[in-house]
């Protein structure tokens, strides 16, 4: 009778870890995914993601110190390329702290 027990013990102990594994997978999953409710990553339904770009694009930018013009771009909304053609005076990998850029 001891070894039923035992056997039993271990298929339940078993299930409980694929199960704890699943648990954890889906929690990590689901705080990963958060961004997007409809699990599509806006492909298909019409609407453009409104946080790539402000509601209204400022006119300059002034560098602060650890900025890029990957960051700057990104936060701003506006790209890199169009950054660098408006300000062709502008080393882009030498960006200075106060310096102002244009952006439109």
């Amino acid at each position: 009778m001891e070894k039923r027990t035992s056997a039993l013990a271990r298929i339940f102990a078993a299930i409980a870890l694929a199960g704890a594994v699943v648990v954890v997978i889906v929690a990590i999953s689901s705080s990963l995914g958060d961004s997007d409710s409809s699990g599509k990553s806006g492909q298909g339904n019409g609407h453009k993601s409104h946080r790539a770009k402000p509601k209204a694009i400022a006119k300059t930018y002034v560098v602060k110190s650890g900025d890029t013009l990957v960051a700057i771009a990104h936060r701003t909304g506006v790209p890199v390329a169009h950054i660098i053609a408006l300000n062709p005076d502008v080393d882009p990998q030498i960006l200075r702290s106060g310096q102002t850029l244009k952006l439109r």
